[in-house]
């Protein structure tokens, strides 16, 4: 049976809104059975996903179309096990969509430097997309550290598809919720420094790699590791970077996501500096340290708004067909 009730209302955005682009980068990124997106018609973008609740399992789908002025309008539909789970949901999924950003005063300041601004100038009231389950977001941002987008998205399809507990939705597409640290923990075993990797391991990651994994999922299931939306970035940061196999990158990411940080900086990115690179905002012959370096002091200008910056150049970096460490 399909949850009930069904709730379905209008989502307030501030405009301008980068619908496109919001969804596009959801979509990419969709775990099989998890998610599912259409981005593939420019006038309805749809975007679902299931959902745990604190009253049980739900989902949520969320389609947006263009008015006539161009604005963008969102439409959000709601499964739910209890309607005392209403509010969790919608507030989820404004953190998701960035809804409450102030797009006027962000695309100002970064306009305000010229090497940024034709940019900007393009794409108005980008968003920085944020996780729905803090949990979630960490495990996925693990899973596809040094990798790319489309290798963490099979990864990641296959682990939910074998630890995921079944879902029936009535929105396409949706047939799974993404596993919990507990599950992930009991489900993925930890390999054996100095044995050689089972060549059927449910994650065929490196085993230092999966060794983070599982070490994190218990953390965060004994509660030993604690990611909350009303953490402070600095300290989360620091929290994430002291654990072993999580570096700086993944920290600000997860900072980004999770918390909603406006000026996180992802150090490194090579996604980034294509961006960069394809918009004429560095120099395309530095060396790869050189441009990672020119890059970060380059960035500062664009504080206390960095996460929308790098937005802009990771959408940049797309456009030219390159693509980077953006799980």
């Amino acid at each position: 049976m399909n949850p009930q009730p069904r709730l379905s209302l209008a989502l307030p955005v501030r405009q301008p809104l980068d619908a496109p682009g919001l969804f596009r980068f959801l979509a990419v990124r969709a775990i099989s059975g998890v998610e599912a997106a259409d981005v593939s018609d420019g006038g309805l973008l749809r975007y679902a996903r299931t959902l745990i609740l604190p009253h049980g399992p739900g989902a949520v789908e969320v389609v947006a179309t263009r008015t006539i002025g161009a604005e963008w309008r969102l439409q959000l539909h709601l499964e739910l096990a209890s309607l005392a789970d209403g509010a969790t949901a919608v507030a989820r999924v404004r953190r998701m969509l960035d809804v409450d950003a102030d797009p006027v005063a962000i695309d100002a300041a970064l306009m305000s430097d010229p090497a940024l601004a034709p940019l900007v100038a393009s794409t108005r009231g980008i968003r920085v997309p944020g996780a729905v389950d803090p949990h979630e977001l960490v495990i996925r941002a693990i899973v596809g550290q040094q990798i790319s987008v489309a290798a963490a998205r099979t990864h990641l399809t296959r682990l939910a598809a074998t630890l995921g507990t079944q879902y029936v939705s009535s929105f396409a597409g949706l047939d799974r919720l993404f596993p919990t640290p507990e599950q992930i923990a009991a489900g993925v075993p930890e390999p054996v420094r100095g044995e050689p990797l089972d060549p059927d391991r449910l994650l065929k990651l490196p085993g230092q790699s999966i060794r983070t994994v599982v070490t994190t999922a218990r953390a965060l299931a004994d509660s030993e590791l604690c990611v909350d939306v009303g953490d402070d970035p600095e300290s989360l940061r620091a929290q994430l970077v002291a654990r072993s196999g999580i570096g700086p990158w993944t920290a600000a990411y997860v900072s980004m996501r999770v918390l909603g940080d406006p000026d996180a900086w992802l150090a490194g990115d090579v996604a980034l500096i294509a961006g960069a690179i394809a918009r004429g905002v560095l120099a395309p012959d530095l060396s790869k340290p050189a441009a990672h370096r020119a890059l970060a002091e380059h960035a500062a200008r664009w504080a206390p708004w960095r996460s929308y910056a790098a937005m802009h150049l990771w959408q940049a970096a797309a456009g030219a067909s390159s693509i980077g460490r953006k799980i």
